[in-house]
């Protein structure tokens, strides 16, 4: 108990880990690890007051209107210009079957966000909803966001590896970079969970697989381009907003306190 309390990052992560890469010798990857993890840890150092904090995290709906607006328009602008580069390289026009109804991409968003057993519905409260606050308390976004990075990374290596997941080892360096954007996103909406909870979602509602048909080079052509567009969104965050990512990070961001605009950056 003293080591936890004295390493409660570097705990949650092990027994992320452990939950996690549990499932691996049986062909699976069992990604509620993250969030029992996070569960855990905080019940053992922090107490319900620990817990009820990080659920007021999850549920932080009062913030400005413009960051569900990023949330959504940023993830589904990267899958256009990366769809449209792709055709313009020489692609066939993608099959668009799992965008209709129109409102098929709301409903699949939707059910994202509540999946029990998916990525989003894990990932968020326990990365950006524990993992952040508790890095930034001592370190700047940018270190906070590098150290993540890396670890986040490193917690999805089996999926790059396990042929029923269909993803390449290359698309790691997608991970990387969409965690920049998701610390990005975090701070600046307060610390809500719920808006990059929203933005994880929206991202994984397209499914590229599905655009062209399995194994063709038009379709590696689109993951390779997905890495590319993220990383240059990961840059672009990194440049324009310097300021942000080298300065403390915002104390909604960082302590269990409600926020109010005013503790909003817009840099």
């Amino acid at each position: 108990m003293t080591f936890i309390r004295n390493h409660p990052v570097l705990s949650f992560f092990v027994l992320a880990y452990v939950l996690a890469w549990g499932a691996v010798p049986f062909g699976s990857f069992f990604a509620p690890g993250a969030l029992v993890a996070a569960v855990v840890i905080v019940f053992l150092t922090e107490g319900l007051a620990g817990l009820r904090a990080l659920g007021a995290r999850v549920i932080r709906w009062r913030v400005r209107w413009v960051w569900y607006v990023v949330a959504i328009a940023v993830p589904l602008a990267v899958h256009f210009v990366t769809i449209s580069l792709n055709q313009a390289l020489g692609a066939p026009a993608p099959n668009t079957g799992q965008f209709t109804p129109w409102y098929a991409l709301a409903m699949v968003v939707g059910m994202i966000m509540v999946d029990p057993t998916g990525g989003p519905f894990n990932e968020e409260p326990s990365f950006r909803g524990y993992a952040q606050p508790k890095l930034q308390a001592t370190r700047t976004p940018l270190a906070a966001t590098a150290i993540l990075a890396v670890a986040i990374t490193g917690w999805h290596a089996p999926l790059f590896f396990i042929s029923s997941f269909g993803l390449q080892p290359f698309e790691a360096l997608t991970t990387i970079a969409v965690t920049f954007w998701y610390a990005w996103l975090f701070n600046h909406a307060a610390g809500s969970v719920l808006i990059t909870l929203i933005a994880h979602a929206t991202e994984g509602s397209v499914n590229t697989s599905e655009l062209w048909p399995t194994g063709s080079g038009d379709l590696t052509r689109e993951t390779w381009l997905y890495v590319g567009v993220w990383w240059a969104v990961a840059i672009g965050l990194l440049i324009v907003s310097r300021r942000f990512w080298t300065s403390p990070a915002p104390a909604a961001a960082v302590d269990n306190q409600p926020p109010t605009h005013a503790k909003e950056t817009v840099s």
